[in-house]
């Protein structure tokens, strides 16, 4: 009988660790399988993540934080229809998101009113509309930062506009930066003085994009990849063209570079203050987006002027209803904030 007991073991043990071998091996491919599928999708979402997106990516809706003087995607004026050219502002987002794909370390373009030194004349300078110097691309000499070819120093090759944001290659601490141009194109060499370095941490996912041609503006804010808010929708005023102290907004993107509760403006041709703006963001040179304008120092805000929304009649500053300004004053933040110019 004891024999027999052990045959029955010697038998039947083969086949327990023969279902418990097959019960392994399933268990391992399921496994296996479970993180091919994890790998799978990893390897998804990172694609997704570094997916580049055209216009017709873009999905735009409407969720207004800021609900005064609001305007229709198409509207009447004068004998003509205006429109908000969504496709262009779907063309500058999906760039903007674009650009940020990857780890790269920021930079801004800064020399207002020459603080940083007044540029060295390009080659080939010209005389612009304005008498004054400039590139050939149309861009001043005043105010603006001296853009090199990488190697070749003797002079600058054009200017880059005040504002104009930057991806930083080289070593901040070199007294020239290689940067590439995300505003403008090309591979350049800058003055360290001339470049506010930011770093890797900022993102641009507010847009404040104004249309010279239909003059209006609309902000948006990006909600996840692709997906934007539009926040408000209004109609603004633009810089016009009035040689020798007025001039045009000029078309490109920009940083929103600092902020002015009020920003006092002489009159033409003196050094006397002849009113103030209210809720002023500086984007380039003296370019401000703005409220209304008055015509004292000490006069109250003015919330709204007939001419809005009409044709260009600013110093190059873009105006707003005071209220709208200010709401663009307290939601924009400083460096982070991107203004696109579009005609």
């Amino acid at each position: 009988m004891r024999l027999l007991s052990h045959l029955f073991i010697l038998l039947f043990l083969p086949a327990v660790f023969s279902c418990r071998d097959r019960a392994n091996d399933a268990q391992a491919k399921a496994e296996r399988r479970q993180a091919d599928s994890l790998e799978r999708v990893r390897k998804a979402e990172e694609a997704e993540r570094n997916r580049r997106l055209s216009a017709d990516d873009i999905r735009l809706t409407k969720d207004f934080a800021f609900n005064e003087y609001t305007l229709e995607d198409e509207y009447p004026y004068k004998d003509t229809i205006r429109v908000f050219q969504w496709h262009k502002v779907k063309e500058k987002l999906a760039y903007i998101e674009n650009f940020q794909l990857g780890n790269k370390r920021y930079g801004v373009l800064q020399n207002y009113r020459n603080r940083n030194g007044e540029a060295p004349v390009v080659d080939n300078f010209v005389r612009n509309v304005y008498k004054r110097v400039s590139d050939t691309l149309g861009t001043e000499r005043y105010q603006a930062v001296p853009l090199y070819k990488p190697g070749m120093r003797d002079a600058p090759v054009i200017y880059g506009r005040d504002g104009s944001l930057v991806e930083v290659l080289s070593n901040d601490t070199a007294a020239l930066l290689k940067v590439a141009g995300i505003s403008f194109d090309g591979i350049w060499e800058v003055p360290k003085r001339y470049v506010k370095v930011i770093g890797d941490t900022a993102r641009f996912d507010q847009a404040i994009v104004v249309d010279v041609t239909n003059q209006n503006i609309c902000t948006l804010e990006r909600s996840e990849k692709g997906s934007w808010r539009i926040l408000s929708m209004n109609p603004a005023t633009s810089g016009t063209h009035d040689p020798p102290y007025a001039m045009e907004t000029p078309i490109g993107m920009f940083v929103l570079q600092e902020k002015k509760p009020k920003m006092f403006y002489l009159k033409d041709g003196t050094k006397t203050i002849k009113g103030y703006a209210p809720h002023a963001c500086r984007f380039t040179r003296g370019g401000y987006i703005h409220g209304v304008p008055t015509n004292h120092p000490k006069a109250p805000i003015i919330e709204y002027s007939a001419t809005l929304g009409t044709t260009p009649r600013s110093h190059m500053c873009v105006r707003n209803a005071s209220s709208h300004a200010k709401f663009i004053y307290e939601w924009a933040k400083t460096l982070q904030s991107l203004i696109v110019v579009i005609d």
